[in-house]
């Protein structure tokens, strides 16, 4: 879905940038162009890369202690 119509930015687009290393709403801001414009879509831009982080953190905190490890 769009998010920002004024730069053509869509959710992908922003969940794409978290993907590719940003860690702040201010980095996928300067790297998508997302709300630069008009500021409209500054809200749902932050609620998306908001949870985007927290989805890849709950999986990087998943993957740390695998299921075979056994501690000493």
């Amino acid at each position: 879905m769009y998010v920002c119509l004024c730069q053509g930015v869509t959710d992908n687009h922003l969940r794409d940038a978290v993907y590719e290393g940003c860690c702040s709403y201010r980095e996928v801001r300067e790297s998508t162009g997302v709300g630069t414009q008009c500021g409209k879509c500054a809200c749902l831009a932050k609620q998306v890369v908001r949870e985007t982080l927290s989805d890849l953190q709950g999986a990087q905190a998943a993957l740390a202690y695998p299921a075979a490890f056994a501690a000493c």
